[in-house]
C-alpha cells in the first residue's frame, strides 16, 4: 500500500520543536512518530507531505535512512493510497481499510483516509481545500491509534511507548558480564553493542524495560529505573539518578536527576539539577544548576503560556518544553508549564520568564532578539565540537524559524 504521512495544518500545536522539524519527527519512546507508523503501517511505498521550508530537511535528514521508496510532496497518482495524519501515534499493527474512507477525529479533523484522488497535494491539506475536505464526506471508519494533540500527550505516554518500542527494539541484547554492578529484573534489561557499566550502578527494570543503545557509558553509582531509553553514544554520569519515563536520544551527556522525560539528540544536561516531564529538542544545553519545577505549589492543574494564551493542559506534572538550541547559564531556573523557543540563550539570575519566543537572549536587563549571525556562531562551534560541519539545510532551517516564529509565537 502506498502510505502518505501528512503534517496538516495543525502542527503548530507543537511548538517549539515543530518550528525546525517535521511533526511525524517527534519522539515518544525509543522511536519518532514516523518510525512506529512505518513498523505498523508496513507501506510498499512512502511519501511524506510537509511545509515547503522542510524538504530539504527531509530530504538529508530521513529519507536517507529509510529502508523504502520515500518522495516528498509528490500529488497523489491514480493508485490507491493511505494518508495518515504525522500526529499519529501507533503501538499496534495497524489494519488497512479495504474501500475508500475516512477516520475523523473532533469532526473535522481528518486522522487517515484511504483515498484513490489523483492530484491531490500537500498543499490541499495544509490550506484545509474544498477537495480535502470532501474527504469528509468518505465513509467513517472506527479510529486507530491516538492522535497527538500537543507535546505534553507524548510526555504522557512516554512511559507506555517504552515498554511497547521495547519489544521491537532491534538492536543485539547482550547478557552483561558480572561486574561491580547491580541489575534488578535482568531479562528486562537490553544492552546493545560497547555498553559500558560503570561500578556500583543499577539497572532496575522492576517496573518496566531498560534499554541502552550502543556505545552508551553508565557511569558510577548511577541509578536507572525503568521504563527507560538511553541512546547510541550518550553518557550518563556517574551518581546519576534517571526516574522511570525517561527517553535519552543519541549523543547526550546526563546527569543529577531526571524523570518522565524526554531529550533529543546531542542535547548535554551534564550536571546536577532535577529536570522532569519536560520534551527538550537537540542540541540543548543546560548550565550547571539548572533545574525545573513540575509542580505547583498548589497542586493544582498545570497550564503553559503560548505567547499571549494560558493554555490548560490537564496535567498536575509538566516541567520545560524548550526549542532546538537553546542554552542556559549556571542555576537557572525553569518554572512549572515554561515554554522556551528555538535558539534561546537564557542567562539571568532571576526564574526564567515562563515564556521566551524563539532566537531570544534573555539575562538581568530583559529580553532582547538573538542576532542571527551570533547564534549561528555559537551553533557552529558546537557542531565543530561534535565533528558536523554547518550545511546549507541548517541555514534554510535557521532563515524559516526566524520568518515564522513571530507569526505562530504570539
Amino acid at each position: 500500500m502506498h502510505v502518505v504521512i501528512f503534517e496538516g495544518s495543525h502542527w503548530k500545536d507543537f511548538l517549539p520543536l515543530s518550528l525546525s522539524r517535521a511533526v511525524f519527527e517527534l519522539v515518544t519512546g525509543l522511536s519518532t512518530l514516523l518510525e512506529k507508523q512505518i513498523r505498523f503501517l508496513q507501506p510498499t511505498r512512502l511519501s511524506l507531505w510537509v511545509r515547503p521550508e522542510l524538504h530539504d530537511h527531509c530530504a538529508m535528514k530521513i529519507v536517507p535512512g529509510l529502508k523504502i521508496p520515500t518522495t516528498i510532496n509528490q500529488p497523489l497518482d491514480d493508485q490507491p493510497a493511505l494518508l495518515v495524519n504525522g500526529r499519529t501515534l501507533l503501538m499496534r499493527k495497524f489494519e488497512h481499510p479495504e474501500q475508500d474512507s475516512v477516520m475523523v477525529e473532533e469532526g473535522d479533523v481528518i486522522r487517515c483516509a484511504r483515498v484513490t484522488d489523483a492530484g491531490l497535494s500537500p498543499a490541499d491539506v495544509m490550506n484545509r481545500t474544498d477537495r480535502w475536505l470532501k474527504l469528509l464526506k468518505l465513509p467513517q471508519i472506527a479510529p486507530q491509534g491516538r492522535i497527538t494533540e500537543s507535546l505534553w500527550d507524548l510526555i504522557s505516554w512516554n512511559e507506555e511507548s517504552l515498554i511497547s518500542d521495547a519489544a521491537h527494539f532491534k538492536g543485539p541484547r547482550k547478557s552483561p558480564v558480572e561486574g561491580p554492578f547491580h541489575l534488578v529484573n535482568e531479562k528486562d534489561v537490553w544492552l546493545a553493542d560497547e555498553v559500558k557499566l560503570g561500578p556500583g550502578c543499577v539497572l532496575d527494570a522492576s517496573k518496566g524495560p531498560i534499554v541502552i543503545d550502543s556505545h552508551a557509558t553508565i557511569g558510577a553509582n548511577a541509578v536507572i529505573e525503568g521504563p527507560c531509553y538511553i541512546g547510541p553514544q550518550s553518557a550518563i554520569a556517574p551518581l546519576t539518578y534517571l526516574r522511570p519515563g525517561c527517553s535519552i536520544g543519541p549523543v547526550c551527556k546526563i546527569g543529577g536527576e531526571v524523570s518522565n522525560t524526554i531529550v533529543l539528540g546531542y542535547s548535554n544536561k551534564g550536571h546536577d539539577g532535577f529536570v522532569g516531564d519536560s520534551y527538550l529538542g537537540r542540541w540543548v544545553n543546560f548550565g550547571a544548576g539548572t533545574v525545573t519545577s513540575n509542580l505547583k505549589n498548589t497542586y493544582g492543574e498545570v497550564s503553559i503560556k503560548m505567547g499571549s494564551r494560558e493554555v490548560l493542559t490537564g496535567r498536575k506534572f509538566l516541567g520545560s518544553l524548550i526549542g532546538d538550541h537553546t542554552k542556559t547559564a549556571i542555576g537557572t531556573r525553569l518554572m512549572t508549564g515554561t515554554y522556551i523557543g528555538f535558539c534561546c540563550m537564557l542567562a539571568g539570575s532571576n526564574p526564567a520568564p515562563r515564556f521566551m519566543k524563539s532566537l531570544t537572549f534573555w539575562t538581568d536587563r530583559g529580553e532582547e532578539r538573538y542576532r542571527m549571525d551570533r547564534a549561528r556562531e555559537v551553533i557552529e562551534r558546537v557542531f565543530t565540537r561534535r565533528h558536523r560541519e554547518w550545511s546549507h539545510v541548517d541555514q534554510q532551517i535557521m532563515d524559516y524559524v526566524e520568518k515564522v516564529a513571530p507569526q505562530v509565537e504570539v
